[in-house]
């Protein structure tokens, strides 16, 4: 055998260290995952026959009747409907937003941009609890309270989408804006034909970290919503656990039904996600 196989074979095979870090990395995930598989087996697992000492891995016996007895004791498809319209208002809205002042802030010269961002930046720091008297204010002047405008209309201004699809712009050549001014597109048109179409896993990313915060938020909802009808599903299992006393499998299911969407999201644009952290730069 030459020398260059030899070479080659040795490279083909895996080595002892990362061999191992294999192992590390699929026992960390099988650990990390653990919790999610339980809560799933025990949604599916009768009420006489769950939380057994050692855990179920297996729903026996296997039963959906956990998932429509959930509906008999609160709203859910209504409240499953509330969080899909908040959410989903609230994540085009956003990153809409976000793209129209990144694009502003990284190809606009303008006095004090520089300046101007530092201090968007600085809210970063504020925490949401400060605000949201201020902001309950409005809406209240606004005669929004208990609507779901209430929900969606304060997250349509995220500073850090704004910041970080600012830092994936400047990552982009402004060759090609000057090559599109000369053939005379305006600023809408650079930023929506060409760029946009560039930036399309940063938009896939931030699109499932609005969507993610959105759905799972309580904290708006605890404070703008009243009535049950317009109420967010996070609400929803806070009322579930208290009257199913937090141990009944039926408290598991309705936690699956709301983890279960997310999930399917992150699965199906984890590749533009992770594409996005690897190539977007955090450059001035």
């Amino acid at each position: 055998m030459s020398t260059r196989s030899t070479r080659q074979l040795r490279a083909k095979r895996p080595s002892a260290g990362r061999l191992l870090l294999g192992v590390v990395l699929l026992a960390v995930g099988l650990i990390m995952l653990a919790p999610l598989v339980w809560l799933i087996v025990e949604s599916l697992t009768g009420e006489g026959d769950a939380f057994g000492i050692p855990p179920n891995w297996i729903p026996k016996p296997f039963t959906v009747q956990n998932f429509r007895d959930i509906d008999g004791l609160i709203p859910f498809w209504r409240m499953a409907l509330n969080s899909l319209i908040v959410a989903t208002i609230s994540t085009v809205g956003s990153v809409l937003v976000s793209v129209l002042a990144a694009y502003g802030f990284s190809r606009l010269p303008f006095r004090g941009r520089e300046k101007l961002f530092a201090l968007m930046l600085a809210a970063l720091m504020v925490p949401v609890q400060m605000t949201v008297i201020p902001v309950f204010v409005l809406m209240r002047n606004l005669q929004l309270i208990d609507t779901l405008q209430a929900l969606w209309l304060p997250a349509l201004i995220n500073v850090f989408a704004i910041f970080f699809f600012r830092q994936y712009f400047n990552t982009i050549p402004k060759e090609l804006d000057e090559a599109a001014r000369i053939d005379g597109a305006g600023h809408l048109w650079i930023l929506f034909r060409l760029i946009m179409p560039l930036a399309g896993p940063a938009v896939a990313a931030m699109s499932i970290l609005s969507f993610e915060a959105s759905w799972n938020n309580y904290f708006g909802p605890l404070i703008f919503i009243s009535s049950q009808e317009k109420m967010t599903l996070p609400i929803g299992l806070v009322t579930l656990q208290a009257g199913q006393g937090g141990s009944s499998v039926v408290v598991f299911a309705a936690i699956t039904a709301v983890v279960v969407p997310v999930l399917v999201v992150f699965l199906v644009f984890q590749r533009a996600f992770v594409a996005s952290i690897t190539s977007s730069g955090i450059r001035g």
